[in-house]
């Protein structure tokens, strides 16, 4: 994760460096006030360990530095491109407006998948009332949490992340029906989870739910063909809080809550227009 990180920030900066150098002054004709833009793509994602409090009847815990990844679906034309199966794998939407030239607003849907690793050995602090469950904490340490009866938790339909941000763009080259745009941003937003939880043997979690925010850097290169189409590269690096995570059913106050950093990469194909205005 440490490597991904630096990769990731040498990355922006990299590209940011280019935007500063960039000659051209005038603005795009594909990124001048009043264009929008929108777009569809696909990510894969990678998550910093985070420690977890579990808060509920008989029990007041924190797994501490679990590990997770994410879960791409396997590339198929049916889970894909298929209307009724798009939103399936980890997949990103924006749609972007130039409130001035080179400066878009934009808002976006990132649907991203968080797996906690299942074999693994976790810290443990607090307590836990049931003998049955307190008896697979051993020298505080969970040892192999793999034992589906103590614990699985994911954000697999998904970890949501809606958010708005700023986009200021920069023109790298241009050529008869091809341009390469340059973009660079930030963004804030909330997390909207559907949380897979099942805890303590409880019956299973899976419900949408307002569980925190988060806030993000992003950029982006462009490619634009016939003034339209747009082919999108774009990474972010991110923080993600989120104190309200439900993991029983039935309105019962038991919650947990987890932070952790994110590094995010995806591809994808946009659409760029205007519209005329008359005289």
């Amino acid at each position: 994760m440490k490597k991904i990180i630096i990769a990731a920030f040498s990355f922006l900066s990299f590209t940011q460096a280019m935007a500063q150098t960039a000659t051209i002054e005038e603005a795009s004709s594909l990124t001048k006030k009043g264009k929008i833009f929108v777009f569809w793509g696909w990510n894969r994602a990678v998550y910093s360990n985070s420690d977890i409090h579990f808060k509920g009847d008989g029990y007041n815990f924190t797994l501490k530095n679990v590990a997770a990844q994410d879960r791409p679906t396997a590339i198929s034309f049916n889970d894909y491109l298929k209307p009724d199966r798009v939103t399936i794998p980890q997949t990103n939407a924006r749609i972007g407006y130039f409130i001035k030239d080179n400066l878009a607003v934009v808002l976006g849907l990132d649907h991203m998948k968080y797996v906690m690793d299942q074999k693994q050995n976790v810290g443990f602090s607090g307590h836990i009332s049931d003998p049955t469950y307190a008896a697979m904490v051993q020298n505080g340490q969970v040892v192999n949490l793999s034992d589906e009866k103590f614990l699985t938790f994911e954000h697999t339909d998904g970890l949501n992340y809606i958010n708005i941000g700023a986009e200021k763009f920069e023109n790298l080259y241009s050529t008869k029906g091809f341009d390469l745009e340059f973009s660079y941003g930030a963004g804030l937003g909330a997390l909207f989870p559907k949380s897979n939880v099942k805890l303590f043997g409880n019956e299973r979690s899976d419900r949408f739910h307002l569980a925190g925010f988060g806030a993000d850097v992003r950029t982006s290169f462009n490619a634009i063909f016939a003034k339209h189409i747009m082919l999108r590269l774009e990474g972010k690096l991110g923080y993600i809080n989120m104190p309200d995570i439900k993991t029983t059913l039935n309105n019962r106050p038991d919650k947990a809550s987890q932070d952790f950093f994110f590094a995010q990469a995806n591809v994808g194909i946009g659409y760029i227009f205007g519209f005329s205005k008359k005289n």
